[in-house]
């Protein structure tokens, strides 16, 4: 088993402020990728919303989260030991699983053969939907 990522907020608290803490590198991203875009003013103003800088924001925070990757077997046992309610998305009989859990006894999990790059992404994303989304 081995773990990718750096944020696993604790409570709903830490959460929010490392979600706080991303939104001055959202919005740095967005800037320099408008500028690479070469976008000029009027165009940037027109097209560089809150809700484009709110969705740069929720990817960043969603790209860091700690997710940890294991065989079925070290899922199970952290299952079995893990007092929270886990949604597991993917077939039984795939060997390998990642998961995060979130700082409400929740968690979520998906179970993968070969690609954990993707599995990888794909689970932070449903993590901050499910886990995150509404505390932030």
């Amino acid at each position: 088993m081995h773990t990718v990522g750096t944020v696993a907020p604790a409570s709903v608290e830490e959460a929010r402020e490392r979600y706080d803490d991303v939104g001055p590198a959202a919005q740095t991203v967005v800037r320099e990728v408008a500028k690479a875009m070469e976008f000029d003013r009027a165009e940037y103003n027109d097209r560089v919303t809150g809700e484009v800088v709110e969705t740069a924001r929720d990817a960043l925070f969603a790209s860091l989260l700690r997710v940890h990757v294991g065989s079925r077997e070290e899922f199970d046992d952290w299952q079995a030991a893990y007092d929270g309610d886990v949604t597991v998305v993917g077939h039984e009989n795939v060997d390998r699983v990642v998961w995060h859990a979130g700082p409400e006894d929740d968690a979520v999990a998906a179970t993968f053969q070969n690609e954990e790059d993707a599995a990888v992404a794909t689970l932070r994303r449903q993590a901050f939907g499910r886990l995150y989304r509404e505390l932030v």
